[in-house]
């Protein structure tokens, strides 16, 4: 069949990647892609995914049999939506379902009604009651503003000044309309651990773990980024901790599917988990594949994506029987100088051939473009994802480094202990 994946990030990337290998893709079509994707797929960069009436005409101009939605922006946008009333099989949840993601007040509602472990919380529609929830909780505590705000609307605030700046950057438009509404949390301990589903038919067909550095800098130091590296499997979890992760997606799975929640789900709902005292609390859903944890979940899984997908697509979990590699994965992320913060674009890009010798070795772009003059070059603040496989957690991570080391652009910046704290086992959390 022809095939549509909607995005542009490592993410997608990974996806058409795996999508590509599958002897059922006829033409893959990424839109608008990136300087990656190019080499698997054709780019359509002049198509508005956020757009579905121009999606479903590019759909049928090209006959396609499977449109796989990436980011969330145009899942919540109801971009899905569209394209299934036309009878498309579209990989991805509907604009209700979306809403586990789009609304954190909606999340937390739906966890609750469903006894699902999570922070305590509080929502607020005005600033100065939030402000006296602030004063009478104190800190740590988390300000999280409701709607999308491309990974920004969070702040762990450590001090009580800390969390009232937060809450008043929300309701003063620092987020736009995702801020009209805060949701206020709790502040968790633990180390955080991902463990994503695909769902379909109130079923939950469990991935790979895998374990995220959100922090920019060595020793997870400095702002909160989207991800500057990853691993899989985790090995700090235990059995009993897998178990009951397993058992909370289930339970997630099953309600996406009964009344007042029920919403025909289909595609990945992402759980981020704390690992607290008491046992895995999800911090948060989200309701595509995570990036980065989709460049070290998808290459170790055996089972053909496209059969897969097609069936979460199509309503038939009962076909889907996931097999999994027993290697380790362990992703680096090679920034911008400057990201998360701001950050200059067009720097030519070097040695990824030469990175991909290495046995084991895959560099997923992320924010690359070819310039006019066929060079390729930075165009984000995440620039590539350089995933190594190997047979043990040491071999996986001294091949990812070994292949950074051989990719250069101006201003490259990564941090250089991506699965270093895991390797000193649970004790390094506490």
């Amino acid at each position: 069949m022809n095939i549509l994946v909607l995005g542009s990030g490592g993410r997608e990337h990974a996806i058409a990647w795996a999508l590509a290998k599958s002897p059922r893709t006829d033409v893959l079509y990424v839109a608008p892609g990136n300087g990656g994707t190019a080499d698997i797929a054709e780019n359509v960069a002049d198509l508005d995914v956020m757009d579905a009436d121009a999606v479903l005409r590019f759909v049928v101009e090209r006959k396609i049999g499977l449109v796989v939605i990436g980011p969330e922006a145009p899942l919540v946008a109801g971009v899905a939506d569209g394209l299934r009333a036309a009878g498309v099989a579209v990989f991805g949840p509907n604009a209700e379902g979306a809403q586990l993601e789009g609304s954190k007040a909606y999340s937390k509602a739906f966890m609750e009604a469903n006894g699902i472990p999570t922070a305590a919380y509080a929502r607020f529609d005005a600033c100065e009651p939030a402000l006296a929830y602030v004063r009478e909780q104190g800190a740590p505590i988390v300000i999280k503003a409701d709607g999308l705000a491309a990974g920004k609307g969070v702040v762990v605030a450590e001090t009580l000044e800390d969390a009232e700046e937060a809450v008043r950057d929300c309701f003063e438009g620092a987020f736009g309309d995702a801020g009209k509404t805060v949701v206020i949390e709790e502040c968790m301990t633990g180390p955080e651990c991902s463990l994503l589903s695909f769902v379909s038919g109130g079923k939950s067909l469990p991935m790979a773990p895998a374990q995220d550095h959100k922090r920019a800098y060595d020793g997870d130091m400095g702002p909160n980024t989207g991800g500057m590296g990853v691993y899989s499997p985790v090995p700090i979890v235990t059995d009993d901790e897998m178990a009951a992760m397993v058992a909370i997606m289930e339970k997630a799975a099953a309600a996406t599917a009964a009344e007042p929640f029920a919403t025909d789900y289909r595609g990945t709902l992402y759980g981020g988990f704390m690992l607290t005292p008491e046992g895995p609390k999800i911090v948060e859903f989200n309701v595509r594949f995570g990036d980065p944890e989709t460049q070290v979940v998808l290459p170790r899984l055996k089972t053909d994506l496209v059969d897969v997908m097609a069936a979460v697509a199509e309503g038939r979990p009962q076909d889907v029987s996931l097999e999994w590699s027993d290697t380790w994965a362990v992703c680096v992320v090679l920034a911008s100088e400057g990201y998360p913060g701001s950050y200059e674009k067009g720097k030519v890009i070097l040695g990824i051939e030469e990175a991909e010798d290495i046995p084991g070795v895959t560099v997923f772009h992320a924010g690359t473009r070819v310039n006019a003059d066929g060079e390729l070059v930075t165009a984000g603040g995440r620039v590539l994802n350089v995933v190594a496989l190997g047979d043990s957690f040491e071999e996986a991570r001294e091949r990812a480094y070994e292949a950074c080391d051989l990719i250069n652009f101006e201003g490259k910046q990564l941090r250089n202990d991506i699965g270093k704290r895991a390797l000193q086992g649970r004790s390094a959390w506490e």
